[in-house]
């Protein structure tokens, strides 16, 4: 058993207009989250933002051919990607990682938008 095969996909928001993050928001809740619910060995997705910095997409993937895979594909796309367009440039990275562990609070795994979004 293993906790899974990560990747990292950031965007800069240095450069961005003004209302990104609204906009960011709005697309990961209305499109992106349906969208990632049913890629094939993906284990979980997180989108997370800091304003005016960056905007990144972490996934965790159950086998390493999964997340090679998406790489491969999203790399090929990656200045044409949704998030591309909305911030108004490709990533700045797109790293695979190892995931060591995974620890599940008492609070248990969530799921959803996140407290910035209506």
């Amino acid at each position: 058993m293993n906790a899974g095969y990560g990747l990292t996909v950031r965007w800069s928001l240095e450069e961005a207009p003004a209302d990104v993050a609204g906009k960011l928001r709005d697309y990961v809740v209305g499109t992106s989250m349906a969208k990632f619910m049913f890629l094939d060995g993906l284990a979980f997705k997180t989108w997370r933002m800091v304003e005016g910095s960056w905007f990144e997409g972490t996934y965790v993937f159950d086998q390493a051919v999964y997340r090679d895979d998406f790489q491969k594909e999203f790399s090929a796309e990656a200045a044409q990607s949704a998030g591309s367009k909305i911030i108004g440039s490709a990533p700045v990275l797109v790293e695979p990682f190892e995931v060591v562990a995974i620890a599940e609070g008492p609070e248990g795994f969530r799921r959803g938008p996140g407290p910035g979004t209506a």
